[in-house]
This record gives C-alpha cells, structure tokens and sequence, in this order.
C-alpha cells in the first residue's frame, strides 16, 4: 500500500499524513481470504487505496503498449549494455484510461533508481483482469481527489494475470518520483500489485511480472537485482530524517516504513523475484 515520501508515496508534494481507512474488496467479489487491514495507528499517511473501490469497466478502452517515453538522455546504451532485461509489455496511462484532467501538470524526478520497493493494494483479491483497469481508475481518483498528492502514488500496478500498467506520469523509462514509501521516494520505484496478500499468496503470473519489471528498469540504471544500497531517509515512522539504510535493491515497502505492506506472503515471494529478475539480466 502506499505511503508518501516514505511509501511509494510523497515525500511528494501534495501528500498530507492522515489516519488510516478500511478498505472493502471491488463490488461483486467475495474480498480476500483475509478482510484487509487499516494501516497501523502509527501516525502515516493515509492508505493508498480508497475505502470502497467499485469496477466500472469501460470497453471502449483497449490496453495500449505504445511506448509512454523514450529513454531518458541519461540512460545510454552503454549504461545498459552488460546487464540488462527485455522491456516488458506496459499497458499505458492511456490504455487503462486515466483521465489527465485531475493530475497536477509537470513532473518530478530524481536523478537515479537505486531500490524497487514492492506493495500490495490492500484490495480484493476475486476481480476479473477485465476490471483492472477499473480499480487503477479508482485508485488514481483516490491519491489525487482524496490525498491530495499530484499524480497516481505507484510507478508501476500489476494485476492477477501479470498485466503491468504505468502509474504515476512522467515516462516509464525514467526516474519519476513517485509517492509509496513515505521517506524514500526520492531514488526509487513503487510497484503494486493488485490485491491484499497478508495470507493468501500472490497469483504466480504477478510475481513474474515483478521480476521481469524489475529487471528492465533497474537495469537501465545499472543496478543488480540481487544487491543492496543505501538510501537516506527523508523521515518516516521507522527510520529518522537524514539516516542512511541498508537496503535490498529490491525490497518491501516495510523495509523502509512500519506497515504490514506488501503483505507476508508476498514479501517472502521477493528472494525468488531477485534471483530471476538478475537471471533476466544475465547475471
């Protein structure tokens, strides 16, 4: 689930903490095997996911895989040529229909993407992949209407059946700054995955998704999936402003904020997702 500039979620501006919301699984499903949980009373930001996320499928919107952006100057193919991943397909803004209207216009980005930090939605786990693009939309009004934050919180949503979406704007191959895990937003990713993962395990399709994310982007930055860096935290509720942290370049939003999130069981999926996402870059 979100956070700001600690969780994929700001430290970017327009995120205000707030006390935590319940979260009910999309209409017409019977929810997770386990009801998702409020964020801990600690104070936080609010919840990425809205309270109540209602499927309203759209079939005039058809997944688009054009490409978002080119390559940012920064990133050569010098840069990218010993380890690097195939870039994996990535239904646009466009094709999951987010309305461009309500976002604030420009974008922020760091200078690099040294860590990938993993979420869970904390939303039902019986949609259909149809009504993905539904609960994005839904999600998207949430950050922007209800937050307050400027854009869609994650970088990246993937859903059950391993479709991963752009999130937040600003150009997939980029270093976009988004708003996921509050104190560490700055020099990193968010990816989300669909769904509520506390006891019920991630689909096999999403994991995979992960890795095969994960290893493009990262690897358009250099950085070894299986490795670890330092981060210094923008201030959260685990670790103090200004402290450098350890990290796995990919981790779990709550190795760097206390919060459930990404789920336990997806959490323990993440040893497999680095040693095939370094696979996917020919480590």
């Amino acid at each position: 689930t979100g956070g700001a500039s600690a969780g994929a979620v700001p430290t970017a501006p327009g995120a205000r903490p707030s006390a935590g919301a319940s979260r009910k699984p999309p209409s017409g499903s019977s929810g997770t095997s386990a009801k998702p949980r409020p964020y801990p009373a600690t104070r936080q930001p609010s919840p990425a996911t809205p309270p109540s996320i209602r499927p309203s499928i759209r079939p005039s919107i058809r997944p688009s895989t054009r490409p978002s952006s080119a390559l940012p100057a920064e990133v050569t193919k010098a840069n990218a040529a010993r380890y690097s991943a195939p870039r994996p397909r990535i239904v646009t803004r466009a094709g999951w229909g987010a309305d461009e209207k309500i976002r604030e216009t420009g974008h922020v980005y760091s200078k690099t993407v040294k860590v990938a930090f993993i979420h869970h939605t904390v939303t039902g786990n019986e949609y259909s992949c149809s009504e993905a693009p539904s609960l994005l939309r839904s999600i998207y009004r949430y950050h922007v209407k209800s937050l307050g934050w400027r854009d869609y919180g994650y970088n990246f949503t993937i859903d059950k059946c391993g479709n991963i979406y752009e999130g937040r704007s600003g150009g997939v191959a980029k270093a976009v700054r988004g708003a996921h895990t509050l104190g560490f937003n700055t020099d990193s990713m968010g990816v989300a995955v669909l769904g509520t993962f506390s006891t019920r395990k991630p689909p096999a399709k999403a994991v995979t998704a992960i890795a095969k994310l994960t290893a493009w982007k990262l690897g358009l930055f250099k950085r070894n999936p299986r490795g670890t860096t330092h981060l210094v935290s923008g201030g959260g509720n685990k670790y103090k402003r200004g402290t450098s942290v350890k990290l796995d370049v990919i981790a779990g939003h709550r190795d760097g904020f206390a919060t459930e999130c990404p789920g336990e069981r997806l959490h323990e999926k993440l040893g497999s997702v680095r040693k095939a996402a370094a696979r996917l870059q020919g480590r």
